[in-house]
């Protein structure tokens, strides 16, 4: 039996529990749009290494700044949809500074791979590459969702959150006596 029919109310959410719910959330969105960026990022490094000259951290950077703005598009409108939106020449500024900062990480990575070790091969530069987006990608969640999206003050981001999400107003419709409930309860159901 459900806690509508037996009459007792569902426990409230801790504020806890609504903010590792929303991290998960967020982590989970970040997740989604950083996987189709490292596709992106993956497929053009590929492409430009194998159809061009080029050696491979220049075409690495190439494949980097391609993911870089398919992952502002997806970020702005996707995971970080309900956050902050004025300034927005602030914010593309630290977007593309802190991408920066995880392109030379990223490349880096790539890099010290290939002339360091010599690890030159397609596989082992797509292994490096690849380990040096992980490793960027830590850099780029930290500052993104802490400098780059900011969230919005606690009044603003209810009142975003009442417009988008029912589940505040359900709670609160629950925690209401409803008049009818008890006239309801007392009579037989033949």
């Amino acid at each position: 039996m459900d806690s509508a029919s037996s009459g007792r109310r569902p426990a409230p959410r801790s504020a806890v529990r609504r903010q590792i719910d929303r991290f998960a959330a967020e982590l989970v969105k970040f997740g989604a749009v950083g996987g189709a960026g490292l596709l992106v990022n993956l497929l053009v490094f590929n492409l430009v290494r194998n159809t061009t000259g080029l050696q491979v951290v220049r075409a690495s950077v190439i494949a980097t700044v391609v993911a870089i703005a398919f992952n502002y598009v997806g970020f702005r409108y996707f995971t970080y949809r309900d956050r902050d939106k004025g300034g927005r020449t602030k914010e593309l500024t630290l977007f593309l500074l802190f991408s920066a900062v995880g392109l030379v990480i990223e490349n880096g990575v790539l890099y010290a791979a290939t002339y360091g070790f010599g690890w030159d091969s397609r596989l082992q530069s797509n292994i490096f590459k690849f380990v040096g987006i992980g490793v960027a990608t830590l850099f780029r969640f930290w500052s993104y969702r802490t400098w780059v999206f900011r969230t919005l003050p606690a009044h603003e981001s209810a009142a975003a959150a009442g417009a988008v999400d029912a589940g505040p107003r359900t709670e609160a419709v629950l925690d209401r006596p409803d008049p009818g409930r008890a006239e309801r309860s007392t009579q037989r159901v033949g």
